[in-house]
């Protein structure tokens, strides 16, 4: 699960680079681009560079320290045995949507490619990513990313220059672009500054309460390690992320015909009509490898928390670690199975991937925040504000007001925490 705590920096780095850099980025947010500019997409990819950040200034140097296999452990110690259960029903469940996101991606680039059906290149990707990673391990997931990551680089890189010289230049195209695209700063609107940080917040702090990105720092060999490689990955996120967002902008000078029959498909398009072919290879190869693996880790971390935090706990110690890895793979299985589902019905990568972090943080973030760095936090108080931010969540999601769920259901777990850790005791923490 943590690849022995063992990952030098290169792999750690690169690993923690992967985590999101997938169909969100390429597809997903280039297409949302595309349609809004910069502010379209403060979600992903600025929003995942700004978690990664915050992670390695305030969460990985003091989840390290705890020697924990998941990120429920730390539910179970720092809150007790209770606490550890009910986090496990809000930590595994979120990782549907994002698999099946990174899924329908890889369904999108087989129909490109070989023309069959974007459900049936889900239903194959599926098999063999389930495949693998019911076999395989974190090492082996830390491994590939780093070449495909730089392989990724060198691909996407080598289209933006291709495209751009096509199109006359980087000057060509930016001077046909709008100015609006390029604008990143809310107007002075207090509806609209609440919908921008609603978006920053999505992925930004949605994600830092997920097994995701824990287990990926986690392996890393050192605390100091942990704490570089997710500085380094974020600036190398911010920088990368970019380039699928150029290359949209090339696309849509070249070809906009393309554009407005599919967004999510511009990309590859132009990638098959006007590539060459050792770069049809160089992309849709390393695309697709880094999907892939983006996508066997995210099928690990529920497996994990699901046998670690929820199995193994109600078993009362019956269970031999042999019988503990056969229910993890049977729960690889299971949600792999799940997300195939929810990919063949739904094929919006963008929202996938962002409805996949709010549920974690509406539940989750307060529980981790107070609980890392208040000392009178207790087993109540998070489960508290679990079960209320939640409820919240889905009170306002059903009575649209206008506003962005995601707000008070956060503000309403923070005071949950803080109330139940304040007026209910509990006996499990000492």
């Amino acid at each position: 699960m943590l690849a022995g705590r063992s990952l030098p920096i290169f792999l750690s780095a690169s690993a923690l680079f992967a985590t999101w850099f997938g169909s969100e980025t390429v597809f997903g947010a280039s297409s949302e681009f595309l349609k809004g500019g910069l502010y379209s997409v403060i979600e992903d990819p600025f929003g995942a560079a700004l978690c990664l950040l915050l992670f390695g200034l305030f969460f990985a140097r003091k989840l390290y320290s705890m020697n924990l296999l998941t990120l429920g452990d730390f539910f179970k110690v720092r809150f007790g045995n209770r606490t550890e259960l009910v986090a496990s029903f809000f930590l595994a469940p979120p990782y549907v949507g994002y698999i099946a996101a990174q899924l329908v991606a890889m369904g999108l680039i087989i129909n490109v490619v070989t023309g069959l059906e974007v459900w049936e290149g889900v239903v194959i990707s599926a098999f063999v990513v389930t495949f693998y990673t019911y076999i395989g391990g974190m090492w082996a997931i830390s491994i590939t990313d780093f070449f495909q990551s730089i392989v990724i680089v060198v691909g996407l890189l080598a289209l933006a220059i291709i495209l751009a010289n096509k199109a006359g230049g980087v000057t060509v195209i930016l001077k046909e672009v709008h100015p609006s695209t390029f604008r990143f700063l809310p107007n002075w609107d207090f509806k609209e500054i609440m919908l921008y940080l609603a978006a920053w917040s999505v992925l930004g702090l949605g994600s830092l309460p997920s097994q995701d990105i824990f287990q990926r720092v986690m392996s890393s060999g050192s605390q100091k390690i942990a704490v570089r490689s997710c500085f380094i990955a974020a600036g190398l996120y911010l920088t990368v992320a970019m380039l699928p967002l150029f290359i949209g902008l090339c696309a849509k000078h070249l070809y906009p015909q393309t554009i407005s029959v599919d967004a999510q498909l511009a990309l590859p398009n132009m990638v098959l009509a006007h590539a060459s072919l050792p770069i049809q290879i160089l992309f849709f190869g390393s695309l697709l490898s880094a999907i892939m693996s983006t996508t066997s880790s995210a099928i690990l971390a529920p497996a994990a928390i699901f046998s670690e935090n929820l199995i193994k706990p109600l078993s009362k110690g019956k269970l031999k670690d042999k019988q503990l890895l056969i229910i993890t793979r049977l729960c690889v299985l299971g949600f792999a199975g799940v997300a195939t589902v929810m990919a063949c019905l739904r094929t919006n990568i963008y929202e996938l991937v962002g409805e996949s972090s709010i549920l974690s943080l509406v539940s989750l973030l307060a529980p981790l925040v107070l609980g890392l760095y208040w000392k009178r936090a207790n087993g109540n108080g998070a489960l508290l504000a679990m079960v209320l931010g939640t409820l919240t969540l889905g009170f306002f999601s059903f009575y649209d007001v206008g506003w962005p769920a995601l707000l008070p259901a956060t503000l309403v777990s923070f005071l949950a925490m803080i109330g139940g850790s304040l007026f209910l005791k509990t006996k499990e923490f000492v």
